[in-house]
Formats: structure tokens, sequence, C-alpha cells
């Protein structure tokens, strides 16, 4: 199978708290999830998305799913 790039995802959560002026232990509270693991959210070194994880931090943000991930496109697009 070709190796095809088709962009990523990138997760701004870093960018929401900082905009939301919110610790990451207050935020880590209010989306039920270990620090841990909001770190992996910040620093983008998650692998998997979990929605359930999602849903709890747009709930804790009050925010919308695209306030937290963009689709970043390839940079050589093929036809």
């Amino acid at each position: 199978m070709e190796d095809r790039n088709y962009g990523t995802i990138r997760i701004k959560l870093d960018e929401m708290i900082e905009k939301q002026n919110i610790s990451k232990n207050k935020l880590a509270h209010r989306a039920e999830m270990q620090r841990t693991q909001l770190n992996q959210f910040c620093k983008g070194t998650v692998t998997r998305l979990d929605t359930a994880v999602l849903a709890r931090l747009c709930c804790a943000l009050n925010c919308k799913i695209e306030n937290l991930l963009e689709y970043v496109p390839p940079e050589n697009k093929e036809k």
C-alpha cells in the first residue's frame, strides 16, 4: 500500500486553557481526567482521540469541538 500523507489533526487545548485562563488542575478536575492525560492533549502527544474525553473537555470549557481540534491538510497535496 502506498504511503500517503493525509494531513494531521492539531489539538488546540493549550490555547483554550490560556484563552479561558483556567489552570490545568482545575480543568482536569472539571473534565474528570488525570493531569498526565490532560498534558498529553496539551502537548499533542495523544495517539488516539477518545470522543468521551473530548466531550468532557468541551463541557468543562464550554466550547465546541472545533475550538479544540483543527485539521491541517498535507503540504504536498496529491491528485
